[in-house]
């Protein structure tokens, strides 16, 4: 008797989301939502359209490019949407403490949170390069030295130390940061982002009741395509040279293409893939998700739904519908059921004679992130 081919729920892997600073992005082919949960209880939304280049040009869809074009946009958008979050949680930029504040406000202006951002992925990459590619290095040519040149005679062997003195500084780093309160809070939002994506391929409605009991742990996240790099990087860095540290350092930096390309297409691939060869592979990422989520509440879950829903195809239930705030309950917030600021209240106890029906001087939804596209009907999956 002819198997049947079993199909493939066309729910998987058409969304993907990330952490930000009191919110979640949820991005499904072109559309793409950030909700961040604002100092006075509601949720701030900003939709918009961010084409992939995959979906312009066909040379980004070709397999092993694919994954560093793709690595790169995701960089990009994460930059992006983090720099958003921190203006939708209406963080004072316009009064300065310290005279270096202040001249950064006077340079920068408006661009004072991009300009920020952009120094923190600098500094971001010369940490990270100096922690998980030289210290490494630098640490397996000491224990050859100590073992008087034995683990240099295998180079796998040297390369396999190298391998797990990076991906034990990569553990010890990311269990630091998680016990500070903030990022620990952002780990949470984290948490909601999976249950959500859970809650959604499952096929359950969309309330934070049904998202609660979903797990938090996703095999394309990406701690996993981390720990899929890391894994690759043992492999590819064992043909490479051992005579001079600095030149198999500059090997490495030319190398990490080619593993972020490799380990893209093995995260796709595991996406869509349960064996045992997947499964062994992704343990490694799905344990180290203990650490880089956490259990969210049912407000966390509540942003992260909010984003999903205005992210996936709306004939999976998705909806579309511009930048706006929404209410504690989800509501959306219109002008009139604004606060009125102190002018207006004045000039209501000066004239009370125009009643209650005199709304004209309502003020603009606080919050709210205006976008150029607020149509957001195209669902491409974006990885």
């Amino acid at each position: 008797m002819k198997k049947h081919k079993k199909t493939k729920d066309p729910k998987i892997g058409i969304v993907g989301g990330q952490a930000v600073l009191e919110g979640v992005m949820m991005k499904s082919g072109d559309r793409c939502s950030l909700a961040v949960r604002t100092p006075d209880g509601g949720i701030a939304l900003d939709n918009s359209v961010r084409p992939a280049l995959r979906s312009k040009y066909k040379i980004a869809r070709v397999p092993l490019l694919r994954g560093i074009i793709t690595f790169v946009e995701q960089l990009r958008l994460s930059m992006s949407m983090l720099t958003k979050s921190a203006e939708m949680q209406d963080i004072d930029l316009d009064e300065p403490e310290t005279k270096f504040e202040k001249w950064l406000a006077d340079k920068f202006g408006d661009k004072l949170m991009t300009f920020v951002a952009g120094v923190g992925t600098v500094l971001g990459l010369v940490l990270g390069i100096g922690l998980f590619l030289m210290l490494p290095t630098f640490a397996a040519k000491g224990i050859d030295m100590l073992s008087g040149g034995f683990v240099g005679r295998y180079s796998v062997l040297r390369s396999l130390i190298e391998g797990l003195i990076r991906i034990a500084i990569f553990v010890g780093y990311v269990w630091g940061v998680s016990l500070l309160p903030d990022i620990r809070r952002t780990y949470e939002y984290h948490g909601a982002e999976h249950k959500s994506v859970a809650c959604f391929e499952a096929g359950l409605d969309l309330v934070p009741e049904n998202a609660r009991g979903c797990t938090r742990f996703h095999p394309r996240c990406g701690t996993s395509f981390i720990f899929v790099m890391l894994i690759i990087s043992i492999i590819v860095n064992s043909f490479l040279t051992w005579n001079n540290v600095w030149i198999r350092f500059g090997l490495k930096l030319l190398m990490i293409p080619l593993i972020v390309g490799v380990g893209y297409e093995f995260i796709r691939y595991a996406g869509g893939h349960s064996n045992i060869f997947t499964k062994i592979v992704s343990a490694p990422g799905l344990w180290m998700q203990r650490i880089t989520t956490r259990e969210p509440d049912d407000s966390q879950l509540e942003v992260a739904l909010a984003a999903l829903k205005n992210a996936i195809p709306v004939e999976f239930g998705g909806i579309v519908q511009p930048s706006c705030k929404l209410d504690a309950h989800g509501g959306i917030v219109t002008e009139n059921e604004e606060e009125p600021d102190a002018a207006d209240t004045d000039d209501a106890e000066k004239e009370p004679e125009e009643g209650a029906d005199g709304a004209e001087g309502a003020l603009p939804t606080e919050g709210a992130v205006d976008t150029n596209d607020p149509n957001t009907d195209s669902a491409e999956h974006d990885a």
